[in-house]
């Protein structure tokens, strides 16, 4: 049986000192961050953010089609980024037209999508077996899996009447 990797004893120390050092840091920032801050790269900093999503999703779409060990990764990376897009996007709307926006992206868009990768975090196996309910194999693939299960048969039918001193099939003789 295949035992997970374990990791060096400091890691959740280290993780666990940062997590209680942010606890002033954020208090620290509450306090002493302006309301209102002007930027010269704020259209930069989202068109990127939009490309990391883009990628995130295809890094999520193409997992769950192809590479299962990776998606729970890819989904909780996915769902983080639709979550922090909707807090960001509602914390920085200005004006009363911008925020209605905003909260409707949120509500009908990125937190329901994020639900979803929750979801596959969740429960990846159901998902995944979802997944491959909806697409439907080639007929080489079931021609391949007939002959598999056939094969499989033919093997459980020999070892059986070997057990009981028989063979499966009478082979001729070659000589």
């Amino acid at each position: 049986m295949p035992t997970e990797p374990r990791l060096p004893r400091w890691v959740p120390r280290l993780l666990a000192l940062v997590a209680v050092g942010l606890v002033p840091w954020t208090l620290w920032l509450t306090f002493t961050l302006p309301s209102r801050h002007v930027t010269s790269n704020y259209d930069v900093a989202w068109v990127g953010f939009d490309i990391g999503l883009v990628a995130a999703f295809a890094a999520t779409a193409w997992s769950a089609l192809r590479r299962p060990q990776w998606l729970m990764a890819f989904a909780a990376a996915l769902g983080t980024m639709l979550l922090c897009d909707a807090w960001f996007d509602v914390m920085t709307s200005s004006g009363a037209g911008e925020r209605t926006e905003a909260l409707l992206e949120a509500v009908f868009g990125e937190l329901p999508l994020a639900a979803i990768c929750g979801y596959i975090v969740y429960d990846a196996e159901r998902f995944l077996a979802t997944v491959r309910g909806l697409r439907r194999p080639t007929p080489a693939a079931r021609r391949a899996a007939l002959r598999a299960i056939a094969d499989r048969e033919e093997a459980e039918r020999a070892g059986g009447d070997a057990r009981r001193g028989t063979t499966a099939r009478a082979e001729p003789d070659r000589r």
